[in-house]
């Protein structure tokens, strides 16, 4: 072996470069399941209010047609966020994504319902208010610090995906009264975890200032 070859990295593509490549994380592409599931989540809303408002909602069959759309939908929801983090699938897009997938699904059941006249208009406005709201505020805040999800939040999607489902389904007697009750109780909630997003937000930004 000559001196020159004894000294300096190698340059020949050998094992010392193939540990350095290696060592160097790939970057996650867009294109994996958990996106996937977010892109088809985004595509079902049309196909969700469509079914919702045929037959003006006075199609039981179409009703509950929208309901199945409904419920896969929100399944798919929380699996792709499972199967972005036990994956290592996060990226740039899903976190995009997927927010905008949630409040276009959730929105396009709130217009619908009021739309065929099974929710009061007022309540659509009020929680689309919230929603639309809170997520400028992150944007927002963003450059003070990250405002995570609550367990109030997490229970608000659960409790409005819940009445919802319930309102969607065409059934009679006690049963809208019921989803109702749930439907008042995920406005309180929405309205609550609201305010304390704004509070997480002022102090995020009172400390960011004093700092």
């Amino acid at each position: 072996m000559s001196a020159g070859d004894a000294s300096g990295p190698r340059r020949d593509g050998g094992p010392e470069d193939i540990d350095g490549l290696a060592a160097q994380p790939a970057p996650v592409s867009n294109w994996n399941i958990a996106n996937a599931l977010t892109v088809a989540r985004i595509v079902m809303v049309p196909v969700f209010g469509w079914l919702l408002l045929y037959d003006a909602g006075q199609s039981p069959a179409w009703r509950w047609t929208a309901l199945v759309v409904f419920v896969v939908a929100m399944a798919t929801d929380r699996l792709d966020g499972q199967l972005a983090r036990s994956r290592g699938l996060i990226t740039d897009f899903g976190k995009l994504a997927d927010p905008i997938a949630d409040k276009a699904l959730t929105g396009m059941a709130f217009i619908g319902l009021s739309l065929i006249g099974h929710l009061w208009w007022w309540v659509t406005i009020v929680v689309l208010a919230r929603e639309i709201g809170i997520t400028l505020l992150r944007f927002v805040v963003v450059r003070y610090g990250v405002m995570p999800a609550s367990r109030g939040g997490k229970l608000k999607t659960v409790l409005q995906a819940v009445a919802l489902g319930m309102l969607i389904a065409p059934i009679g007697g006690f049963w809208p009264v019921l989803a109702g009750v749930v439907m008042a109780v995920a406005v309180i909630v929405t309205l609550v975890t609201g305010a304390d997003y704004v509070l997480q937000a002022r102090r995020l930004a009172a400390g960011a200032r004093s700092s």
